[in-house]
């Protein structure tokens, strides 16, 4: 009797893995689908974005092998 209950247990497990792990593809293709981008657009980075410098080129020659 318990081994028929265990069985049921990881089934119903697996049922759950399975739903969640296809709502959340759902939920991936509506918000991909929901972004749309004309060729037109340009997107400007924000911020200051990635400088190297003096210290950054120290590191690199430092981490050389």
């Amino acid at each position: 009797m318990e081994l028929k209950k265990a069985e049921g247990a990881i089934a119903a497990r697996r049922d759950f893995l399975k739903r969640s792990a296809a709502s959340v593809a759902a939920a991936g293709a509506v918000a991909v689908a929901g972004k749309s981008a004309s060729a037109g657009e340009t997107i400007e980075p924000k911020g200051a974005g990635y400088r190297e410098t003096e210290h950054v080129k120290a590191f690199y020659n430092s981490a050389r092998f």
